[in-house]
């Protein structure tokens, strides 16, 4: 039985992995200086997933249990602090990649609950998991009085863009991020 609930810090590899997942290994590359790979971004995320003030915080990440087992992840955090949680990020980033990610373009902005990362362990999709995990999130939205939850989407991988349609986004403006071309959605 799949049980979706709040993160915890013991859970954090198991977090960054995914949220690394959900990225793509072009994306996190991306984001690596010169001469600094997947197992170094690897070591940064899990130590930012670790912290409470970051944007990949488990605080702000629900996973889907099977037993003890996370199998999927929804990172989300109100768009208005970006930046304040982006800190984080942009410092690991210098510390660990040797780059600065100082003037990155914002992905969100207030007034929405940002879906920055939802993955399910390949084994595991097709199962319907994913689709509670935005359920959740949702509710998460909700309850912190924000009127939507938005997210980008690569406009390369159409069966994400399909699940979020399926779950009923729609398409709110087009974006660049990551290195890649994106689409805003908005639920």
């Amino acid at each position: 039985m799949i049980e979706i609930r709040e993160a915890t810090r013991a859970q954090a590899a198991d977090i960054a992995k995914l949220i690394m997942m959900a990225m793509t290994d072009d994306c996190c590359l991306y984001f690596c200086g010169d001469g600094h790979g997947l197992e170094d971004f690897r070591s940064m995320m899990t130590m930012l997933v670790e912290q409470e003030g970051s944007q990949y915080s488990y605080r702000n990440t629900l996973i889907a249990m099977d037993g003890d087992k996370v199998v999927g992840i929804s990172v989300s955090y109100d768009g208005g602090r970006l930046h304040e949680l982006r800190r984080a990020f942009i410092i690991a980033a210098k510390d660990y990649l040797d780059k600065d990610h100082s003037g990155m373009d914002d992905e969100t902005q207030a007034g929405e609950l940002y879906l920055d990362s939802l993955a399910v362990l390949p084994e595991y999709r097709r199962q319907g998991i994913a689709q509670r995990l935005l359920n959740a999130t949702k509710k998460k939205a909700d309850k912190m009085g924000l009127p939507y939850v938005g997210l980008l989407v690569d406009k390369g991988n159409p069966a994400g863009e399909a699940l979020y349609v399926s779950a009923g986004f729609h398409h709110a403006n087009d974006s660049w991020w990551g290195g890649h071309p994106m689409k805003h959605l908005v639920l």
